[in-house]
């Protein structure tokens, strides 16, 4: 058993646990949609928690904001508009900055204080939050989407926790028609899709809402995630076009800095493990 100086994150249904070893809790706040806290770790920097679920840490926070971003960027044959629904923390924000042909990116979270808490003990995910093409809001992604118009933006990033509490109205059918209507013709919606080894339940019951939502096109990239449960976690894309390839050279050239992604890493987290493919053939 460990004591309390381990910020330990149960799953009861998986019977899994993940841990931190903590130097101390730096704040903690219900806000009016979640209880967050933020801990100082001995190994993994700092360590954001909403409603006892780990949802980032300055060490390996590099992996999802990547893998959640720069997949699908490359994979639409032009990206101008994008939208990221959640995403408070802003280091989706960030990484879709980086690409110098987006021209508008509008992050709506419906809670500010995840935003307002990244900026204090995370500030390097905030780095552009003042760029000219960032528009932050904090009201109802949900809402957004739905009054959107029509053909206006050609990326959707659900960037949410998992589907429960406020999150639970983004993995269902009737906004995924609501995206399917706002993107342009080559539109895609990337969302974070837990974990292919413990939540297969969760991932199936998704691609079929986004199939009855109108899309018919899939792909599911695979990375490492030490911090969520598994370590393994996936994103699925869902478009109106076909997805079979992607802007390789682009890619290989893209003229900016990450940690992981690369154009090979792009291929590699394609390959679908048998038990996947078996799953949705």
């Amino acid at each position: 058993m460990l004591d309390d100086q381990w910020f330990s994150e149960a799953q009861t249904a998986t019977g899994t646990a993940f841990s931190l070893k903590i130097t101390r809790k730096l704040h903690e706040e219900q806000s009016e949609f979640q209880f967050l806290e933020i801990y100082e770790t001995e190994q993994f920097g700092n360590l954001m928690v909403i409603d006892g679920c780990t949802m980032v840490s300055t060490r390996d926070n590099f992996f999802y904001h990547e893998m959640i971003s720069h997949p699908v960027l490359f994979t639409h044959p032009n990206p101008k508009n994008v939208l990221i629904i959640g995403g408070g923390d802003c280091g989706t924000l960030r990484e879709v900055l980086k690409h110098p042909g987006v021209e508008s990116a509008v992050q709506i979270d419906i809670d500010e204080r995840v935003t307002r808490l990244a900026e204090i003990y995370f500030p390097e995910l905030c780095e552009s939050n003042n760029d000219p093409r960032a528009d932050l809001k904090f009201i109802d992604g949900i809402k957004w989407v739905k009054d959107a118009a029509p053909n206006s933006v050609d990326i959707i990033i659900v960037d949410s926790t998992d589907p429960v509490g406020p999150a639970e109205g983004l993995f269902c059918a009737d906004f995924y028609k609501d995206c399917y209507k706002a993107l342009s013709e080559n539109g895609i919606v990337v969302q974070q899709s837990e974990s292919a080894l413990l939540h297969m339940k969760i991932l199936k019951e998704m691609r079929e809402e986004m199939k009855a939502g109108g899309f018919a096109n899939f792909q599911t990239v695979f990375f490492p995630q030490c911090i969520y449960p598994s370590g393994w976690w996936s994103a699925t894309m869902a478009s109106k076009a076909d997805l079979s390839t992607f802007r390789e050279q682009d890619a290989a050239n893209k003229g900016f800095d990450t940690v992981y992604y690369n154009s090979d890493i792009h291929k590699a987290s394609l390959a679908m493990p048998e038990f996947f493919k078996k799953a949705f053939a």
